[in-house]
């Protein structure tokens, strides 16, 4: 009969297990890094030059310029935001890269995302069909962001591919929709 030492006994448990379970100060998982505004991109080059990983979903948007030119642009799914795939010894890493501002998480410890939803942000099977979900609710006040009619304020009333518009008259009581993209309207906040 022999008799093992705990470290021992620790130690040859350790070896069988796999490394992120043995250590799970070594576990990598999905974080998501608040950025500064408009720094996505180079934050993830940042990011590629030390070699971590790090995803941003984008969605294309068409634009409209001033010669009449129409020009795509791929824009971030969720602006402010990278996710970084890291262990906990990589998050100082991130967090000194220029135009990372913080993990997000609770006041103790960074929130991991769970895998599969980034795996589905990631998949072929959607990508060209992501498009970003605005807090714009049916029945709502909403006003135009852009464009000639900049600054007015209407209700939302229909939500297919685009949004419909609609402008009420109150002097008359008399109403009119147009047709919206999801980008030229934003919720009043009250």
């Amino acid at each position: 009969m022999s008799i093992f030492s705990p470290s021992q006994l620790t130690s040859d448990i350790a070896g069988t297990l796999p490394p992120a379970l043995a250590n799970p100060e070594q576990a990598v998982r999905w974080f998501a890094v608040y950025t500064m505004p408009q720094s996505e991109q180079s934050l993830r080059r940042m990011l590629d030059v030390r070699q971590i990983e790090s995803f941003m979903p984008t969605y294309e948007v068409q634009k409209v310029w001033k010669n009449r030119q129409r020009i795509k642009t791929l824009r971030p799914l969720f602006p402010s935001y990278v996710f970084v795939h890291i262990g906990n010894h990589q998050r100082s890493s991130v967090l000194s890269s220029p135009g990372a501002l913080r993990i997000i998480g609770n006041t103790h410890t960074a929130l991991p995302i769970p895998d599969r939803e980034i795996e589905f942000l990631q998949s072929e099977a959607i990508r060209g069909k992501l498009e970003p979900h605005l807090e714009l609710v049916i029945g709502k006040k909403v006003r135009i962001r852009s464009g000639p009619m900049e600054g007015l304020e209407g209700t939302l009333v229909e939500k297919r591919n685009s949004l419909r518009f609609v402008l009420t008259v109150a002097m008359i009581n008399q109403h009119a929709a147009v047709q919206m993209h999801a980008d030229e309207l934003e919720a009043v906040r009250n």
